[in-house]
């Protein structure tokens, strides 16, 4: 499929593969790096269900390393859109591309009469006096909820960062105001540690000198073999349900 793919983008043809993600990235990376990376083809590569979206399912079927193992390959752009307001600006973004694309999809997780920002890189989706948490794509949503009852003098900020790799998309000056001003930041994706949105924070912080006192991580803590559950399940295994994120973040 990928190797199809290919020859039709060499043709100059415009190209976008389907598969659930597990299969969009893991089966078929050979060819992802072979056929579209090395020759920087403008393929689109449509993932659905990243992280534990296909919970039930097993290992088998979780993309809990998908955009960290494609981010690794030559000119490759990630796209983990939130929300399903999203998708329109995400395509139309896509479709303008001369690399490789990876778009990771999950469930719009939002409350009921949650009115989004419109898309962006990055966006502030709640403020507050508290202390900075970034969230890789849809997993933001499920925060929503939680955090808006908190008094807002010690209500988190929650930020959802939409693109990847954060050379190619810095955090814009508002946020960096923030983390300089709090000196704490909880960096929460549904991918596991190695090769993800928090380690890529982590060394922009580094590279560009931004002072911070705390810094958290919390991610899928790998594949588990011996249980199975739905996606909710999984995720209060690794710590990311809401009330493990929100409680380490008023902790910090």
């Amino acid at each position: 499929m990928i190797g199809v793919a290919a020859g039709m983008a060499a043709r100059g043809l415009s190209v976008w593969v389907y598969s659930i993600a597990p299969f969009m990235y893991a089966r078929p990376f050979e060819q992802i790096r072979n056929d579209l990376a090395f020759h920087r083809l403008p393929v689109v590569l449509v993932g659905n269900g990243g992280g534990y979206g296909y919970g039930v399912q097993g290992p088998s079927h979780h993309a809990i390393e998908d955009y960290g193992v494609l981010l690794t390959l030559p000119d490759m752009y990630v796209y983990v859109p939130v929300f399903d307001d999203d998708l329109s600006s995400v395509v139309d973004r896509t479709a303008l591309s001369t690399n490789p694309v990876y778009i990771r999809l999950g469930r719009d997780e939002r409350p009921p009469n949650f009115d989004p920002p419109p898309y962006a890189p990055w966006r502030q989706l709640v403020d507050g006096g508290g202390p900075v948490i970034a969230v890789a794509g849809p997993l933001a949503g499920t925060y929503l909820a939680d955090l808006m009852p908190i008094p807002a003098s010690e209500r988190p900020k929650l930020w959802a960062v939409s693109e990847l790799p954060l050379s190619l998309n810095s955090p814009p000056p508002a946020f960096r105001a923030q983390v300089e001003s709090t000196g704490v930041v909880v960096a929460v994706e549904e991918h596991v540690r190695r090769g993800g949105f928090g380690a890529d924070l982590l060394q922009y912080f580094v590279d560009n000198g931004v002072p911070i006192k705390t810094f958290r991580h919390l991610y899928a803590r790998d594949h588990n073999y011996g249980r199975y559950g739905s996606q909710p399940y999984l995720r209060r295994l690794s710590g990311l349900d809401p009330a493990s994120v929100i409680g380490l973040a008023k902790d910090c």
